[in-house]
């Protein structure tokens, strides 16, 4: 009477995840593309024998990364930042290469095939914003924390947008 979950992947699951990981490894920055080859390596090694091909030598490839330009601030540090809900301050430079001072509250990053985007809610603008991060001159990552969960700031910035919007509180 008892049902176990699934326990190992399908070769098309295998497929799909070294893909990604692929994208990730050729895209990421350097502390989560070493963490996509290390995912590699354990699918590899968890996988029954006859599935190893699929991981190790997959059919599939993700394209090479070109021309992908260099982020003005740590990534992997953003990424703690979002997961620990700490706002960062920036100093950014526009298309027009005019500087802003910005707090931000950081929710999500964008991947985009040249460039990477920080997702945030901006305290001087009070709206959401996007910042691509070459763009970010010098980045401080502040221990304060903002007040709303990155999961409640990514889902309001994902429902539509109406004329106005009220600042998160």
């Amino acid at each position: 009477g008892f049902d176990l979950p699934p326990l190992m992947l399908t070769a098309d699951e295998i497929e799909a995840a070294v893909l990604g990981a692929q994208w990730v490894a050729g895209r990421g920055d350097p502390a989560l593309a070493r963490a996509a080859l290390d995912l590699i390596a354990k699918i590899g090694a968890a996988v029954p024998e006859r599935l190893r091909p699929i991981a190790l030598e997959p059919a599939t490839r993700a394209a090479p990364r070109w021309n992908i330009a260099p982020d003005g601030l740590d990534m992997a540090r953003v990424r703690h930042a979002i997961r620990a809900g700490h706002k960062i301050a920036l100093t950014y430079r526009d298309e027009h290469e005019r500087m802003s001072l910005r707090t931000v509250w950081p929710f999500a990053v964008g991947y985009h095939e040249t460039v990477r985007l920080m997702v945030t809610w901006c305290e001087l603008r009070e709206d959401f914003r996007s910042f691509r991060t070459d763009r970010v001159t010098a980045a401080e990552f502040l221990e304060e924390r903002y007040p709303e969960r990155p999961a409640t700031l990514r889902a309001r910035w994902r429902k539509p947008r109406g004329p106005m919007r009220a600042a998160p509180r």
